[in-house]
């Protein structure tokens, strides 16, 4: 399964993330303290979703339902 990229910047927005820079093929999230990249595919696979929600110290099963 995959996610819609707007609705995992979303839910990066709502945790209090906002847009750094953009990289080579990355969009670079930060919160002051971490920096999350997020491919610049209009899909991201479950394992991606899956990192970037381990990254963001937030529960899989939280972030899933926020992205869904």
């Amino acid at each position: 399964m995959s996610y819609k990229r707007i609705k995992i910047i979303k839910a990066l927005k709502d945790y209090g993330f906002g847009f750094l820079r953009e990289g080579s093929n990355h969009t670079i999230f930060t919160n002051g303290n971490i920096n999350v990249p997020v491919g610049r595919h209009k899909e991201i696979d479950r394992d991606t979703a899956r990192l970037i929600a381990k990254e963001i110290n937030i529960k899989w099963d939280i972030f899933k339902q926020k992205i869904s």
